[in-house]
Protein backbone atom coordinates (compact mmCIF):
# COMPACT_ATOMS: atom_id res chain seq x y z
CA UNK A 1 0.00 0.00 0.00
CA UNK A 2 0.98 3.76 -0.76
CA UNK A 3 0.10 6.70 0.93
CA UNK A 4 2.15 9.06 -1.50
CA UNK A 5 5.02 8.91 -3.48
CA UNK A 6 7.06 9.54 -1.06
CA UNK A 7 5.19 6.86 1.48
CA UNK A 8 5.66 3.11 1.66
CA UNK A 9 3.83 1.03 4.30
CA UNK A 10 4.78 -2.28 5.23
CA UNK A 11 4.44 -4.79 8.16
CA UNK A 12 7.65 -5.29 8.67
CA UNK A 13 11.20 -3.31 7.55
CA UNK A 14 14.38 -5.23 7.87
CA UNK A 15 16.83 -2.75 7.60
CA UNK A 16 20.32 -4.41 6.81
CA UNK A 17 20.51 -7.21 3.74
CA UNK A 18 23.66 -9.09 5.29
CA UNK A 19 23.01 -12.28 6.27
CA UNK A 20 20.92 -11.78 9.61
CA UNK A 21 18.77 -9.39 7.66
CA UNK A 22 18.52 -11.40 4.16
CA UNK A 23 17.07 -14.18 6.41
CA UNK A 24 14.93 -12.25 8.71
CA UNK A 25 13.13 -10.79 5.79
CA UNK A 26 12.74 -14.16 3.94
CA UNK A 27 11.02 -16.37 6.41
CA UNK A 28 8.84 -13.32 7.49
CA UNK A 29 7.36 -12.44 4.02
CA UNK A 30 7.31 -16.29 3.59
CA UNK A 31 4.98 -16.41 6.49
CA UNK A 32 2.62 -13.69 4.89
CA UNK A 33 3.67 -10.28 6.23
CA UNK A 34 4.21 -7.56 3.48
CA UNK A 35 8.44 -6.42 4.05
CA UNK A 36 10.86 -4.05 2.72
CA UNK A 37 14.62 -5.21 2.93
CA UNK A 38 16.92 -1.94 2.76
CA UNK A 39 20.82 -1.84 2.37
CA UNK A 40 22.98 0.74 2.04
CA UNK A 41 25.27 -0.68 -0.70
CA UNK A 42 23.50 -3.82 -1.47
CA UNK A 43 23.19 -7.43 -0.48
CA UNK A 44 26.98 -9.31 0.24
CA UNK A 45 28.21 -5.93 -0.60
CA UNK A 46 32.21 -5.72 -0.23
CA UNK A 47 31.43 -3.42 2.78
CA UNK A 48 29.60 -5.97 4.76
CA UNK A 49 30.79 -8.48 7.35
CA UNK A 50 28.59 -11.07 4.82
CA UNK A 51 30.82 -10.39 2.01
CA UNK A 52 33.60 -12.34 0.48
CA UNK A 53 34.17 -15.68 -0.99
CA UNK A 54 33.82 -18.13 1.71
CA UNK A 55 32.84 -18.64 5.47
CA UNK A 56 32.76 -21.70 7.62
CA UNK A 57 29.81 -23.99 8.70
CA UNK A 58 31.03 -25.85 11.70
CA UNK A 59 28.47 -27.62 14.35
CA UNK A 60 31.90 -27.49 17.22
CA UNK A 61 30.99 -24.74 19.62
CA UNK A 62 32.33 -26.79 22.81
CA UNK A 63 29.88 -26.61 24.98
CA UNK A 64 27.63 -24.57 23.45
CA UNK A 65 24.49 -26.93 22.49
CA UNK A 66 22.73 -23.58 21.43
CA UNK A 67 25.00 -22.75 19.09
CA UNK A 68 25.94 -26.84 17.83
CA UNK A 69 21.96 -26.87 16.97
CA UNK A 70 21.45 -23.79 15.50
CA UNK A 71 24.31 -24.86 13.38
CA UNK A 72 22.83 -27.86 12.77
CA UNK A 73 19.65 -26.59 11.50
CA UNK A 74 20.70 -23.28 9.59
CA UNK A 75 22.85 -26.23 7.67
CA UNK A 76 19.72 -28.43 6.64
CA UNK A 77 17.86 -24.68 5.54
CA UNK A 78 21.47 -23.56 3.46
CA UNK A 79 21.18 -26.94 1.81
CA UNK A 80 17.21 -27.05 1.10
CA UNK A 81 17.96 -23.30 -0.32
CA UNK A 82 21.03 -23.99 -2.49
CA UNK A 83 18.34 -27.18 -4.05
CA UNK A 84 15.67 -24.23 -5.02
CA UNK A 85 18.41 -21.95 -6.43
CA UNK A 86 20.33 -24.85 -8.34
CA UNK A 87 23.84 -23.23 -7.16
CA UNK A 88 26.91 -24.55 -5.13
CA UNK A 89 26.45 -22.34 -2.44
CA UNK A 90 27.72 -25.35 -0.08
CA UNK A 91 30.92 -26.98 -0.50
CA UNK A 92 31.36 -29.68 2.10
CA UNK A 93 34.69 -30.05 2.94
CA UNK A 94 34.78 -31.32 6.45
CA UNK A 95 35.75 -29.61 9.19
CA UNK A 96 39.31 -30.53 10.78
CA UNK A 97 39.93 -29.44 14.88
CA UNK A 98 43.39 -29.31 15.44
CA UNK A 99 43.77 -30.74 19.69
CA UNK A 100 46.47 -30.44 22.16
CA UNK A 101 46.12 -32.27 24.96
CA UNK A 102 45.62 -29.54 27.01
CA UNK A 103 42.81 -27.86 24.77
CA UNK A 104 39.28 -28.70 26.65
CA UNK A 105 37.71 -26.77 23.99
CA UNK A 106 38.25 -29.49 20.81
CA UNK A 107 37.02 -31.69 23.48
CA UNK A 108 33.93 -30.22 24.75
CA UNK A 109 33.34 -30.09 21.18
CA UNK A 110 33.14 -33.88 20.50
CA UNK A 111 31.27 -34.78 23.72
CA UNK A 112 28.45 -31.90 22.19
CA UNK A 113 28.51 -33.23 18.61
CA UNK A 114 27.94 -37.02 20.16
CA UNK A 115 25.70 -36.00 21.94
CA UNK A 116 23.53 -34.03 19.87
CA UNK A 117 23.81 -36.82 17.27
CA UNK A 118 26.31 -35.06 14.78
CA UNK A 119 29.28 -36.99 12.77
CA UNK A 120 32.51 -36.76 13.76
CA UNK A 121 35.71 -38.61 13.46
CA UNK A 122 38.60 -38.79 16.03
CA UNK A 123 42.25 -39.10 14.42
CA UNK A 124 45.27 -39.66 16.85
CA UNK A 125 48.34 -38.17 15.56
CA UNK A 126 49.62 -40.33 13.53
CA UNK A 127 46.42 -40.80 11.42
CA UNK A 128 46.20 -37.03 10.93
CA UNK A 129 50.00 -37.27 9.89
CA UNK A 130 48.82 -39.97 7.27
CA UNK A 131 45.35 -38.90 6.26
CA UNK A 132 46.91 -34.98 6.04
CA UNK A 133 50.54 -34.76 4.87
CA UNK A 134 49.67 -31.01 3.76
CA UNK A 135 49.45 -29.89 7.29
CA UNK A 136 52.65 -29.87 9.50
CA UNK A 137 51.03 -31.99 12.94
CA UNK A 138 54.28 -33.23 15.15
CA UNK A 139 52.56 -30.74 17.20
CA UNK A 140 49.15 -31.95 17.46
CA UNK A 141 47.85 -34.30 19.95
CA UNK A 142 44.67 -35.47 18.07
CA UNK A 143 42.52 -34.01 15.61
CA UNK A 144 38.73 -34.12 15.49
CA UNK A 145 37.15 -34.05 11.85
CA UNK A 146 33.75 -32.63 11.43
CA UNK A 147 32.54 -35.02 8.69
CA UNK A 148 29.33 -33.10 7.36
CA UNK A 149 30.76 -29.45 7.77
CA UNK A 150 32.31 -27.20 4.96
CA UNK A 151 32.23 -24.01 3.31
CA UNK A 152 29.48 -21.27 2.58
CA UNK A 153 30.32 -19.52 -0.52
CA UNK A 154 29.11 -16.33 1.33
CA UNK A 155 28.44 -13.30 -1.26
CA UNK A 156 26.69 -15.98 -3.19
CA UNK A 157 24.78 -17.44 -0.49
CA UNK A 158 23.35 -14.07 0.67
CA UNK A 159 22.57 -12.71 -2.75
CA UNK A 160 20.52 -15.91 -3.34
CA UNK A 161 18.71 -15.43 -0.29
CA UNK A 162 17.73 -12.03 -1.10
CA UNK A 163 17.13 -13.33 -4.68
CA UNK A 164 14.41 -16.03 -3.58
CA UNK A 165 12.87 -13.13 -0.91
CA UNK A 166 12.46 -11.10 -4.25
CA UNK A 167 9.83 -13.85 -5.71
CA UNK A 168 8.49 -14.23 -2.64
CA UNK A 169 7.25 -10.47 -2.58
CA UNK A 170 10.17 -8.62 -0.25
CA UNK A 171 10.47 -5.07 -1.35
CA UNK A 172 14.11 -4.22 -1.79
CA UNK A 173 15.25 -0.40 -1.55
CA UNK A 174 19.00 0.53 -1.73
CA UNK A 175 19.53 3.68 -0.11
CA UNK A 176 20.80 4.36 3.76
CA UNK A 177 18.32 5.14 6.45
CA UNK A 178 18.69 7.46 8.82
CA UNK A 179 18.81 6.79 12.64
CA UNK A 180 15.76 6.87 14.24
CA UNK A 181 14.80 9.32 17.22
CA UNK A 182 11.95 9.16 19.74
CA UNK A 183 10.69 6.82 21.97
CA UNK A 184 7.57 4.36 22.00
CA UNK A 185 6.02 3.51 18.87
CA UNK A 186 8.01 3.70 16.33
CA UNK A 187 6.00 4.55 13.01
CA UNK A 188 8.34 4.97 10.26
CA UNK A 189 12.22 5.48 9.05
CA UNK A 190 13.52 8.03 6.64
CA UNK A 191 16.09 7.20 4.26
CA UNK A 192 19.11 9.40 2.62
CA UNK A 193 16.79 10.12 -0.46
CA UNK A 194 13.71 11.58 1.82
CA UNK A 195 11.55 8.05 1.55
CA UNK A 196 9.27 7.74 4.38
CA UNK A 197 8.45 4.02 5.29
CA UNK A 198 6.12 2.88 7.42
CA UNK A 199 5.68 -0.43 8.90
CA UNK A 200 4.05 -2.16 11.93
CA UNK A 201 7.46 -3.42 13.14
CA UNK A 202 11.78 -2.45 12.40
CA UNK A 203 14.54 -5.08 12.19
CA UNK A 204 17.72 -3.28 12.36
CA UNK A 205 20.19 -6.09 11.46
CA UNK A 206 23.01 -3.54 10.49
CA UNK A 207 25.67 -5.49 11.46
CA UNK A 208 28.95 -3.29 12.11
CA UNK A 209 26.76 -0.16 10.84
CA UNK A 210 24.53 -0.92 14.57
CA UNK A 211 26.44 1.17 16.59
CA UNK A 212 26.53 4.22 14.18
CA UNK A 213 22.71 3.94 14.11
CA UNK A 214 22.32 3.30 17.87
CA UNK A 215 25.43 5.22 19.07
CA UNK A 216 24.12 5.97 22.77
CA UNK A 217 23.17 2.53 23.09
CA UNK A 218 25.71 0.06 21.78
CA UNK A 219 29.10 1.75 21.47
CA UNK A 220 31.29 -0.23 23.37
CA UNK A 221 28.62 -3.09 22.98
CA UNK A 222 29.09 -3.94 19.41
CA UNK A 223 32.87 -3.59 18.20
CA UNK A 224 33.69 -4.05 14.89
CA UNK A 225 37.24 -5.14 14.45
CA UNK A 226 39.43 -5.05 11.54
CA UNK A 227 40.73 -8.75 9.89
CA UNK A 228 42.59 -9.53 7.00
CA UNK A 229 42.45 -12.50 4.52
CA UNK A 230 44.91 -14.07 2.25
CA UNK A 231 44.47 -16.14 -0.36
CA UNK A 232 47.56 -18.48 -1.44
CA UNK A 233 48.06 -19.91 -4.87
CA UNK A 234 48.85 -23.65 -4.49
CA UNK A 235 49.94 -23.77 -8.26
CA UNK A 236 51.49 -27.63 -9.06
CA UNK A 237 50.81 -29.02 -6.11
CA UNK A 238 46.78 -27.93 -6.10
CA UNK A 239 45.71 -30.93 -6.36
CA UNK A 240 46.85 -31.81 -2.76
CA UNK A 241 45.22 -28.58 -1.53
CA UNK A 242 41.38 -29.25 -3.27
CA UNK A 243 38.99 -29.86 -1.62
CA UNK A 244 37.90 -33.54 -0.89
CA UNK A 245 41.85 -34.02 0.02
CA UNK A 246 41.88 -31.32 2.66
CA UNK A 247 39.44 -30.27 4.89
CA UNK A 248 39.18 -26.65 6.45
CA UNK A 249 41.32 -26.65 9.68
CA UNK A 250 40.86 -24.86 12.49
CA UNK A 251 44.28 -24.50 14.40
CA UNK A 252 42.40 -23.43 17.95
CA UNK A 253 45.62 -22.74 19.87
CA UNK A 254 47.08 -20.56 17.33
CA UNK A 255 43.91 -18.67 16.54
CA UNK A 256 44.08 -19.42 13.31
CA UNK A 257 41.94 -20.93 10.42
CA UNK A 258 42.30 -21.92 6.42
CA UNK A 259 40.78 -23.39 3.41
CA UNK A 260 41.39 -25.72 0.98
CA UNK A 261 41.41 -24.44 -2.85
CA UNK A 262 37.85 -23.76 -3.14
CA UNK A 263 36.85 -22.68 -6.35
CA UNK A 264 40.30 -22.26 -8.09
CA UNK A 265 40.47 -18.58 -6.06
CA UNK A 266 43.63 -20.17 -3.73
CA UNK A 267 43.91 -21.69 -0.21
CA UNK A 268 42.54 -19.30 2.70
CA UNK A 269 44.54 -18.38 5.56
CA UNK A 270 43.52 -16.03 8.09
CA UNK A 271 44.02 -15.27 11.48
CA UNK A 272 41.02 -15.49 14.42
CA UNK A 273 42.19 -13.03 16.80
CA UNK A 274 40.39 -9.92 16.89
CA UNK A 275 41.80 -6.85 15.22
CA UNK A 276 42.09 -3.22 16.08
CA UNK A 277 39.08 -1.06 15.65
CA UNK A 278 37.30 -0.51 12.06
CA UNK A 279 35.06 1.80 10.24
CA UNK A 280 32.88 -0.43 8.01
CA UNK A 281 31.99 2.76 5.62
CA UNK A 282 35.43 4.27 5.61
CA UNK A 283 38.00 1.42 6.98
CA UNK A 284 40.85 1.31 4.27
CA UNK A 285 41.08 -2.37 2.99
CA UNK A 286 44.11 -3.22 1.87
CA UNK A 287 46.13 -5.67 3.87
CA UNK A 288 49.24 -4.41 5.76
CA UNK A 289 52.72 -5.79 5.85
CA UNK A 290 52.96 -6.77 9.26
CA UNK A 291 49.55 -8.96 8.42
CA UNK A 292 51.15 -10.68 5.74
CA UNK A 293 54.12 -11.46 7.67
CA UNK A 294 52.06 -13.03 10.47
CA UNK A 295 50.00 -15.40 8.35
CA UNK A 296 53.43 -16.29 6.29
CA UNK A 297 55.08 -17.19 9.95
CA UNK A 298 52.26 -19.54 10.41
CA UNK A 299 52.29 -21.13 6.74
CA UNK A 300 55.92 -21.57 7.39
CA UNK A 301 54.77 -23.85 10.57
CA UNK A 302 51.46 -25.20 10.02
CA UNK A 303 51.43 -25.57 6.09
CA UNK A 304 55.16 -25.66 4.82
CA UNK A 305 54.37 -26.50 1.54
CA UNK A 306 52.73 -23.21 0.95
CA UNK A 307 55.21 -20.89 2.87
CA UNK A 308 56.95 -19.31 -0.05
CA UNK A 309 53.39 -19.67 -2.29
CA UNK A 310 52.26 -16.43 -4.21
CA UNK A 311 49.46 -14.19 -2.99
CA UNK A 312 46.79 -14.51 -5.82
CA UNK A 313 44.40 -11.98 -3.56
CA UNK A 314 43.41 -10.61 -0.15
CA UNK A 315 40.32 -9.22 1.69
CA UNK A 316 39.34 -6.80 4.37
CA UNK A 317 36.66 -7.74 6.10
CA UNK A 318 35.00 -7.14 9.67
CA UNK A 319 33.62 -8.74 12.57
CA UNK A 320 31.12 -7.14 14.89
CA UNK A 321 31.54 -8.44 17.74
CA UNK A 322 29.85 -8.07 21.31
CA UNK A 323 31.27 -8.12 24.55
CA UNK A 324 31.20 -12.41 25.00
CA UNK A 325 31.00 -13.37 21.44
CA UNK A 326 26.91 -14.21 22.29
CA UNK A 327 24.85 -12.18 19.45
CA UNK A 328 22.27 -9.36 20.19
CA UNK A 329 18.68 -10.20 19.28
CA UNK A 330 16.40 -8.24 21.52
CA UNK A 331 13.62 -5.46 21.37
CA UNK A 332 15.18 -1.82 21.37
CA UNK A 333 14.69 -0.59 25.16
CA UNK A 334 13.30 2.90 23.82
CA UNK A 335 11.00 1.65 21.43
CA UNK A 336 8.24 -0.83 21.44
CA UNK A 337 8.16 -2.41 17.69
CA UNK A 338 12.18 -2.33 17.22
CA UNK A 339 14.36 -4.92 17.49
CA UNK A 340 18.05 -5.23 17.01
CA UNK A 341 19.73 -8.08 15.52
CA UNK A 342 23.85 -8.54 15.18
CA UNK A 343 27.12 -9.32 17.06
CA UNK A 344 27.57 -12.10 14.46
CA UNK A 345 31.44 -11.79 16.18
CA UNK A 346 33.09 -13.80 13.38
CA UNK A 347 30.73 -16.40 14.09
CA UNK A 348 27.53 -15.96 12.82
CA UNK A 349 27.43 -16.18 9.16
CA UNK A 350 26.34 -19.98 9.13
CA UNK A 351 23.77 -19.24 11.96
CA UNK A 352 21.68 -16.65 9.43
CA UNK A 353 18.52 -19.16 8.45
CA UNK A 354 18.67 -20.11 12.45
CA UNK A 355 18.20 -16.90 13.20
CA UNK A 356 15.59 -16.03 10.81
CA UNK A 357 13.48 -18.05 12.17
CA UNK A 358 14.21 -17.65 15.89
CA UNK A 359 12.99 -13.45 15.06
CA UNK A 360 9.89 -14.57 13.09
CA UNK A 361 9.01 -16.24 16.56
CA UNK A 362 9.47 -13.21 18.40
CA UNK A 363 7.61 -10.85 16.42
CA UNK A 364 4.78 -13.58 16.08
CA UNK A 365 4.37 -13.22 19.81
CA UNK A 366 6.22 -15.93 21.24
CA UNK A 367 8.22 -16.62 24.26
CA UNK A 368 8.55 -19.84 23.89
CA UNK A 369 12.28 -20.71 23.02
CA UNK A 370 13.60 -17.16 23.80
CA UNK A 371 17.29 -17.06 24.47
CA UNK A 372 18.24 -14.79 27.60
CA UNK A 373 21.71 -15.29 26.49
CA UNK A 374 20.91 -13.53 23.24
CA UNK A 375 19.48 -10.00 25.14
CA UNK A 376 21.13 -6.61 25.50
CA UNK A 377 21.36 -7.07 29.16
CA UNK A 378 24.09 -9.62 28.61
CA UNK A 379 25.89 -7.13 26.43
CA UNK A 380 28.51 -5.61 28.64
CA UNK A 381 31.40 -3.19 28.05
CA UNK A 382 34.44 -5.27 29.02
CA UNK A 383 35.65 -7.63 26.57
CA UNK A 384 35.35 -11.14 27.67
CA UNK A 385 34.85 -13.41 25.05
CA UNK A 386 33.27 -16.80 25.94
CA UNK A 387 32.11 -18.11 22.52
CA UNK A 388 34.23 -19.35 19.60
Amino acid sequence: MTTNNRTRVYDVAVIGAGVFGAWIAYQLQRSGNRVILIDAHGPGNSRSSSGGESRIIRMGYGPDEIYTRSAKRSLELWLELAGVVGEPLFHRTGVLWLAHEADPYPAQCQQTLDRVGISSTRLTSSELAKRFPQLATGDIDWGLLENDGGALMARRAVQAVVHEALKEGVTFLQERVTAPTGAGLLEYVVTAADHRLCAEAFVFAGGPWLPQLFPELLDGRIRPSRQEVLFFGAGDKGSSFSPGVLPIWIDFRNEAYGFPDLESRGVKVAIDRHGPAFDPEQGDRVVTSEGLAEVREYLERRVPRLKDAPVVETRVCQYENTSNGDFLIDRHPDFDNVWLVGGGSGHGFKHGPAIGEYVLARLQGSEEGTEPRFSLATKGIAVERSVY
